[in-house]
């Protein structure tokens, strides 16, 4: 029991419901109107708190989903050693590689007559797969050209945004296959349950992949030490393909979410996500020294993240502080993490 009430998951889950608490006290009342189920009728109104109203619930939940699953792709990475700045970037190609293959085969699109789950398999397919080869390509370039990842995803940030420009020219792609938006967005009462499933899917293969495989002792022993790592006769480069791999293929799964959720993906898409995305991982308790973090902690560090943006609405804060309130919030995490690194370090000294 001690050792579950130290652990970070424990106090992310005892933020995230102060958090809930005070944006439902704080976050006061709203009227909501009643309908007859049979015909849609307005037939009274009543007052619902404006935080734990159902819909709202739904609402951060569905809007952290994508987050989520990135940020358990980029807490793998970070775990490694290392950083994807581009993850926004290939969120981005992927979806609009997927709602291109939709398109194609949507209503208006040239194979019209398509089965209507083969067009869903094959823009999933499209999503999954032009974010694992951006992945790899990342993967390929920090491991042969021997450059940092930092240096390397900044440049492909704008290469594949770049990418998604020219193909899309700059126009929105939509007009699925109407089954496809049906599937993503299906209801149970006010609850889109898909999107949640596809979260928590991806946290128990990332939990397995860490904490159960050969890979996932390497991932925590290259970010751990690296250079002890090559002389154990680790092979790092292979490592570090692999995240990158796993960072661009939650990217493609991300992708596929915002699909069905919108509708749409443009050369707009995921502008920004980066800083959602290594902030989730951050706040959930990855160590951008690597070594420390897992599947879970991202995505409870993408609740939190989502709860400041939806706190921000709840409470009329002016919108505009939104991006300094989340810088703020990534100084502090790694603050903290630096703090309980240096204080580790000093017990082990005395010891």
């Amino acid at each position: 029991m001690a050792r579950l009430l130290r652990a970070k998951e424990t106090g992310l889950v005892a933020v995230i419901l102060v958090l809930g608490g005070l944006l439902a006290f704080f976050g006061g009342s709203v009227t909501v109107k009643q309908r007859d189920a049979a015909t849609g009728r307005v037939i009274g109104q009543t007052q619902v708190n404006k935080f734990l109203q159902p819909a709202n619930i739904d609402n951060i939940l569905k809007s952290c989903s994508w987050t989520a699953v990135m940020a358990v792709g980029a807490t793998i990475l970070i775990i490694s050693g290392g950083i994807d700045l581009s993850v926004g970037s290939i969120y981005c190609l992927a979806a609009v590689a997927g709602a291109m293959v939709l398109r194609a085969l949507g209503p208006s699109g040239d194979h019209p007559n398509t089965p209507a789950f083969v067009a869903i398999a094959l823009g999933i397919l499209a999503a999954g797969a032009v974010g694992t080869l951006a992945g790899v390509g990342n993967g390929l370039m920090v491991v042969l050209l021997r450059v940092h990842p930092f240096i390397i995803t900044l440049g492909t940030m704008s290469m594949y945004r770049g990418v998604a420009f020219v193909i899309t020219k700059a126009q929105a792609v939509t007009d699925y296959p109407p089954v496809f938006g049906e599937l993503v967005r299906w209801s149970v009462g006010d609850i889109t349950p898909l999107p949640i499933m596809v979260v928590l899917l991806t946290a128990a293969v990332g939990y397995v992949l860490l904490m159960h495989t050969a890979l996932g002792r390497e991932i925590y022993a290259v970010g751990g030490n690296e250079t002890a790592c090559l002389f154990s006769g680790i092979r790092v480069g292979r490592v570090k393909l692999a995240v990158f791999t796993l960072a661009g293929l939650t990217a493609g799964v991300a992708a596929v979410i915002t699909l069905g959720v919108f509708g749409s993906a443009d050369s707009s898409t995921g502008r920004g996500y980066e800083l959602d995305v290594i902030a989730a991982a951050v706040v959930g308790g990855a160590s951008l020294s690597g070594g420390r973090g897992t599947a879970l902690g991202a995505i409870l560090g993408a609740i939190v993240i989502q709860l400041i943006a939806n706190g921000i609405v709840i409470l009329d804060i002016d919108s505009n502080y939104t991006e300094i309130i989340k810088g703020a919030v990534i100084i502090v995490a790694v603050v903290l993490d630096r703090f309980s690194t240096t204080l580790g370090q000093r017990r082990l000294v005395k010891a």
